[in-house]
């Protein structure tokens, strides 16, 4: 963009792309507020989940006797190193828990990668179709909203609680939130519940806050160095495209571990539901 007097500041650019498109059509004021949407999240969010259903039915239709090719290869390292993890975890029946942790794996890293989409790219897009007439903002990595990872850990809660009860049955789960970890006298009945909820709670947030900060600093960086183009000068131009090549290069480290870290304490949490204390 040329510079001139309706350019945006340095603070007024990133604050525009950290804004989500939701349904007040306005950035959000409060910081909770159940009342909006944000449309870019589920947008995003639902459109890797299909790409992830996709990537995966085309690989089991691919199947075939003999060497697999590399697409085909590559899905059946992936599951082959997800189930080794789910077994060694957690110990009970897996055949529903091991497509779970695959799901979340692929699903993960695929809304992470959409952070090597180049910042201005969506705004550009909508520019040229007429579409920023509408959408005035648009943001694409559903992991740097924590509304997407919060709701992701609550999945997972949800889970490990299905199988507490499925595993230890209604009555032994029970028995289990008020004798654990102090023991079995009555006197202590309220402290191990207490316990028991803020254990619940802890594993919850920190699980979607883990992801979530990792993924909005990768996306505050990636805005700085964008910054560096606009100076338009020649240090300003080699800075971006040198500091933004190995960002991108460290980034995917970054977006792989995330998707592994979230997987595996997904399964981490769901074996715990199959222990007893």
């Amino acid at each position: 963009m040329a510079a001139g007097s309706n350019a945006p500041t340095a603070s007024e650019y990133i604050v525009h792309h950290l804004t989500h498109l939701n349904s007040s059509g306005e950035a959000q004021k409060n910081i909770v507020d159940f009342s909006i949407i944000n449309w870019d999240t589920l947008f995003w969010s639902v459109s890797m989940a299909c790409l992830t259903a996709f990537l995966l039915y085309r690989a089991a239709r691919r199947v075939t006797p003999g060497v697999p090719g590399r697409f085909v290869g590559a899905i059946e390292s992936v599951i082959e190193f997800v189930h080794e993890q789910a077994r060694s975890i957690v110990r009970g029946d897996i055949s529903y828990i091991a497509p779970l942790g695959l799901t979340v794996f692929i699903w993960v890293f695929l809304m992470n990668c959409m952070d090597f989409i180049p910042v201005d790219l969506p705004s550009f897009l909508l520019h040229l179709t007429g579409l920023d007439r509408s959408i005035h903002y648009q943001r694409v990595v559903p992991t740097a909203d924590l509304n997407g990872t919060l709701g992701m850990s609550l999945i997972v809660l949800f889970a490990s609680l299905y199988y507490g009860i499925k595993i230890k049955h209604p009555g032994g789960f029970v028995h289990e939130l008020f004798t654990a970890p102090f023991g079995k006298h009555i006197l202590l009945a309220p402290f191990n519940f207490a316990l028991q909820l803020i254990e619940y709670a802890a594993k919850t947030i920190s699980l979607g806050m883990r992801l979530f900060g990792n993924m909005y600093a990768g996306e505050l960086v990636f805005l700085l160095i964008a910054l560096l183009g606009a100076t338009a000068t020649w240090w300003g131009f080699g800075l971006h495209f040198a500091t933004g090549f190995v960002w991108a290069v460290f980034h995917i480290l970054i977006v792989t571990l995330q998707a592994f870290i979230f997987m595996m304490l997904t399964l981490v949490y769901i074996g715990q539901a199959h222990e007893g204390h």
